[in-house]
């Protein structure tokens, strides 16, 4: 059975917890699940396409929590290939720069001319809906959400790229 990696929308310690949505996960039937960090990043095991294991944890987060979260579904092995392949090796990015994976709703949606810039935060590139950006951390300054948002809307959902080896690595 392949492993999947699920990443929520909008995910805290203050409005879901980890335990509670690991649950309502098994309560839907996936197996092997596991929380990583506390931002809604869910490992379990699962056959479907993404969008039907979406629509299957999004269904399973509503009945068990009475609420549910935006999610966007990957196989562990796509994100292995991605971390492998490390699409951030092709531009020259500051030493202090984060490196940010967002996953759009719509992975079809035609890609903006690039790169963008806004401050210290770039988008670099958009590949199989999800868009690579980087940014340098500025006080008091959410300019890099800024962007995301400005360009791509609010049905996404980020992560830096270490978040995403830790999860690759939990599977």
């Amino acid at each position: 059975m392949p492993r999947q990696a699920a990443f929520l929308r909008g995910i805290s310690p203050m409005n879901c917890k980890m335990p509670e949505l690991a649950a309502a996960f098994e309560g839907a039937g996936f197996t092997d699940v596991k929380t990583v960090l506390s931002s809604g990043n869910v490992l379990f095991t699962e056959r479907g396409t993404p969008a039907s294991l979406k629509k299957k944890a999004e269904a399973a987060m509503e009945a068990h929590l009475g609420k549910s979260f935006m999610t966007f579904v990957r196989p562990v092995s796509e994100l292995q290939d991605l971390l492998a392949e490390d699409p951030f090796q092709h531009f020259k990015l500051p030493a202090k720069a984060k490196r940010i994976a967002t996953f759009l709703s719509d992975a079809k949606a035609p890609a903006p001319k690039l790169p963008i810039e806004m401050q210290q935060a770039q988008i670099l590139a958009v590949e199989d809906g999800i868009v690579f950006s980087a940014y340098v951390p500025q006080e008091n300054d959410p300019a890099f959400m800024r962007l995301i948002e400005k360009t791509f809307g609010k049905e996404v959902t980020t992560r830096t790229w270490d978040t995403m080896r830790k999860v690759v690595a939990a599977a």
